[in-house]
């Protein structure tokens, strides 16, 4: 399987908020494709350490970043970003949270954009992202683009995950997911995930409402339908590698999940 990906990680949306804001775009994506609604992220469930998790395949205890400091890492572990770029890969980075610029190493991401919380709203920064995103996938079309959306997360600390007003920014994420979808070229893997879930005004226990994130998958060589079983948020780079022809990093301890 050799293919491009989006990737897109919508920050704090718990699966059960899904049938709640239910946006049409949502069970689209479970006939075409394949997905979970009963994956797992890492301990702790907080942002910054699960994005690590997710593009090094390691959890906290071996890529050291357990709260949103980035330090560097004593025993450095490649990410995907560093995988795609060792195999000739280009990538491009979407992001509203800027804590994220560290997730891949210098002179590893092709193209980067970031909007700030201070200049604009989530709900502004995640529509904007997500036509930049169509626009630099139609004029650039690079092997792999990550977009994040924040405005979950923050309508969660704010009002209170599960609330109306968390709901309603789940059902606008999958309004910025189905536009970019619909503006995919064929040879694209859609994944749609999430990094964390989120309890009251919180996250980052190991309450299940905090550690279960919900999966998809839709591309060519994707069951529609399926369901992807035991799914884990380590899992989801060499899934990417995959998907790329591109094989694993050694030190990843993700499987693949097709």
């Amino acid at each position: 399987m050799s293919q491009k990906v989006l990737l897109i990680v919508v920050d704090g949306m718990r699966p059960d908020s899904l049938e709640m804001a239910a946006h049409p775009f949502i069970e689209e994506m479970k006939a075409k494709g394949s997905f979970t609604l009963q994956g797992r992220t890492v301990m702790p469930s907080v942002t910054l350490p699960c994005h690590m998790s997710l593009f090094h395949s390691v959890p906290p205890q071996r890529h050291g970043i357990v709260d949103h400091v980035y330090p560097p890492q004593v025993r450095p572990i490649k990410g995907l970003f560093e995988q795609l770029r060792d195999h000739k890969k280009n990538s491009a980075l979407f992001h509203n949270w800027e804590q994220l610029r560290d997730l891949g190493r210098p002179g590893s991401i092709s193209h980067s954009c970031f909007f700030s919380d201070f200049a604009y709203t989530y709900e502004e920064s995640d529509r904007m992202l997500t036509d930049r995103v169509i626009e630099h996938v139609r004029e650039y079309q690079p092997d792999f683009v990550f977009l994040y959306l924040g405005w979950v997360d923050e309508a969660g600390h704010k009002y209170g995950w599960m609330s109306d007003k968390y709901i309603q920014a789940v059902y606008h994420s999958w309004i910025c997911i189905e536009k970019a979808a619909r503006a995919l070229p064929e040879d694209y893997t859609l994944i749609v995930t999430s990094d964390h879930g989120g309890h009251d005004r919180c996250h980052g226990t190991e309450l299940p409402e905090d550690m279960t994130i919900p999966l998809f998958i839709k591309g060519r060589g994707v069951a529609p339908g399926g369901h992807i079983p035991d799914a884990r948020i380590i899992d989801i780079a060499p899934t990417i590698a995959h998907i790329l022809g591109v094989p694993s990093n050694e030190e990843w301890e993700g499987k693949c999940l097709l």
